[in-house]
Formats: structure tokens, C-alpha cells, sequence
């Protein structure tokens, strides 16, 4: 069964909608149980989502967890930094008071800080997630679920909740969030920009390994509903 799909006809109007979105999982997580937990994804593509959302005022941020969906192993100076992005464009106004946990936390390589990351994940993040929002790459890969990565299937099968992986169009090693993780929030959307990521996810949709196109881990899981919501 193919995903739900949401159409908008500017990259704004997107942003407003997928905020309005995400705001009300947050604002349900909190009625709920007090706290409410968030991760995105960085990348090109939701810097006008963080913006929106960041100036949810009928979110009460201080009892907002967020997190990234998965990182790339540089310091938050680097333009590369997915933290580095959501501190700049979500993490300010009304949202500056959200508790955020980044994944990269120094040294040469991720493979340790990723088993400290799942304790620290574990033990301070309200988990399942309220609402998970994920992004698309060219390649077909989501979170850092890329083809031909070291640790595909463990992240695509494994607990978790956070892992090291290396995948050749990954540039620098990552840490990624597990897809059971990311699967068992209430909220799930993937949010794409432009007519190339549109032929993507049409090939995604179609038959195929999922090792040759990871999202496909996502958009064939009958666990939790994923709403795409796409721009040209």
C-alpha cells in the first residue's frame, strides 16, 4: 500500500503545514504524558520546516526532547552538521528552550560515542518518539540508511536505538537511529523537495531490494503510517 501523499505548491506553504503537523503530535505528546520527543533530519532540505516550526508558541518547548534522526561525524562548526543546522534555524525564539541531544560527541570516530549516544538516547529521550520526520537522498537512502552501508542491516533490523555506519556515497561515517526506533513513533512523515526526489520515490515505490534503495524499509512497513509531504 502506497504511502499518503501531501502536495503543496511552494516550499512555504510546506513548511506551514508540516509545522502545523508536527506542532500537534508535540502539543498530544505533552497532554499525554508530560513530555514530548522530536527527531528530525537534517540535510538541504528543512531549513524553512525548522524555521516554522521554531515559532510554534502553543508548543511548550521546555518539555520538548529533540533529537536528530542522524548525523554526520563532524563538529557542529561544520557547515555539514545536521546539529549544527537545527541549533540555527529551529532551536531559537519560542523553541530555544527544547532540550536537544546531539549524536556527534567528538573523537575520530563515531563507533563508541554511538553505544554512548544509545545509552544517552535511552536514558534521557521519552521514547517511542512523538513524531519523527525523515528526509530522502537521490541514492533512495533515508536516515543514514544508505546502499552498500557496513551496518545496513543492523540498522535496518537491530534494536538500537543509535548505530556507526560507513556507506561510500555517506561521505563522512555517520551515526543513524535504527528503523525500529524511528518506526515506533506515533507521527511519521518524509518530507521531499523537487521533481528529481519525485522520480526517486516513484522508483522507491516500485519493485526492488531494499538494499538497492533503503527508504523502501520505510514507505513498505505497515507498522506506523508515513505521510510523504513533497514541493516541486
Amino acid at each position: 500500500m502506497n504511502p499518503a501523499r501531501r502536495s503543496f505548491g511552494s516550499k512555504e506553504d510546506l513548511a506551514l503545514a508540516l509545522a502545523e503537523a508536527v506542532a500537534d503530535h508535540l502539543i498530544e505528546g505533552i497532554e499525554r504524558r508530560g513530555v514530548a520527543s522530536l527527531a528530525v533530519s537534517g540535510g538541504s532540505t528543512p531549513g524553512k520546516f525548522f524555521g516554522a516550526l521554531g515559532k510554534r508558541k502553543d508548543v511548550q518547548w521546555e518539555n520538548v526532547f529533540v533529537t536528530l534522526v542522524d548525523e554526520r561525524w563532524v563538529p557542529e562548526t561544520s557547515d555539514r552538521s545536521n546539529a549544527g543546522l537545527v541549533n540555527e534555524r529551529m532551536l531559537q525564539g519560542p523553541a530555544a528552550t527544547a532540550r536537544f541531544i546531539p549524536l556527534f560527541t567528538g573523537g575520530a570516530e563515531p563507533d563508541a560515542a554511538a553505544i554512548a549516544r544509545t545509552n544517552a538516547l535511552q536514558q534521557t529521550v521519552p521514547m517511542p518518539f512523538d513524531v519523527v520526520v525523515l528526509g530522502m537522498g537521490n541514492d533512495g537512502h533515508t536516515a543514514s540508511f544508505f546502499p552498500g552501508g557496513d551496518t545496513l542491516a543492523q540498522a535496518l533490523e537491530g534494536e538500537g536505538p543509535a548505530l556507526a555506519i560507513r556507506a561510500p556515497g555517506a561521505g563522512e561515517p555517520r551515526v543513524t537511529l535504527t528503523l525500529r526506533r524511528l518506526l515506533d513513533a506515533a507521527g511519521l512523515y518524509l518530507h521531499i523537495e523537487g521533481e528529481e526526489k519525485e522520480k526517486v520515490l516513484e522508483l522507491a515505490l516500485g519493485e526492488g531490494p531494499v538494499e538497492d534503495m533503503p527508504v523502501r524499509a520505510v514507505l513498505r512497513q505497515t507498522h506506523t503510517p508515513v505521510t510523504v509531504f513533497w514541493c516541486p
